[in-house]
């Protein structure tokens, strides 16, 4: 009992510290030094909570531009030992477990290469426009991957492309310090942009 009860002392005093008492107070300094960022970086819309800058969405309309390919999948519901793909579902964050020699990723990229090709003929297609991020979430594209969505987006909405190229512009996220990183259009914030065009 001399050795035992030590040991479980310690077990319940680390367990309230490194359990309770650190998460409470980590929780606690997030949301007074970072409240936007540790309530998961939501973004509203007259009041209403539309997504967060963190998660991308599955825009496919035309009118909007498109972010990067999501590998995320979720059970079937008529089989459940089975997926189904579920783009950007954040309950299941997961990238493709596909490699370069894999028939199933090269015939995906070949046919969304394919499908983008004919939006914007002749332009070299930028590679996050056809491939995964590794959580599947990405709410990002390069500065290349939205201006090349440029000429679609302009026509669905009947824009000068000029006016449409310089919203990308003006959304360009350059690099943390100017050293960490490297410049994104976060997609969700540039469509929002978009529909607020006059």
């Amino acid at each position: 009992m001399r050795h035992i009860r030590p040991a479980i002392t310690m077990i319940v005093v680390m367990t309230v510290i490194t359990g309770l008492i650190y998460p409470l107070a980590m929780t606690g300094i997030a949301q007074l030094a970072f409240p936007y960022q540790a309530n998961g970086s939501l973004i509203t819309r007259n009041g209403a909570v539309i997504g967060s800058a963190l998660i991308g969405q599955n825009f496919t309309s035309d009118k909007y531009f498109w972010g990067r390919p999501s590998a995320t999948t979720e059970p079937d519901p008529k089989d459940p030992s089975k997926t189904v793909p579920v783009p950007y579902a954040a309950d299941n964050s997961a990238g493709s477990n596909l490699g370069p020699t894999s028939k199933a990723l090269v015939d995906r990229v070949k046919g969304q290469a394919a499908a983008l090709a004919k939006t914007n003929p002749g332009k070299p297609i930028p590679v996050d426009l056809v491939t995964t991020s590794a959580s599947g979430l990405d709410p990002d594209i390069t500065p290349a991957g939205a201006l090349f969505q440029v000429p679609r987006v302009a026509k669905a909405r009947n824009l000068p492309e000029a006016q449409v190229q310089q919203l990308v512009e003006d959304h360009i996220t350059g690099r943390l310090f100017g050293i960490i990183g490297e410049p994104h259009v976060n997609v969700l914030k540039l469509n929002l942009a978009l529909d607020a065009l006059k």
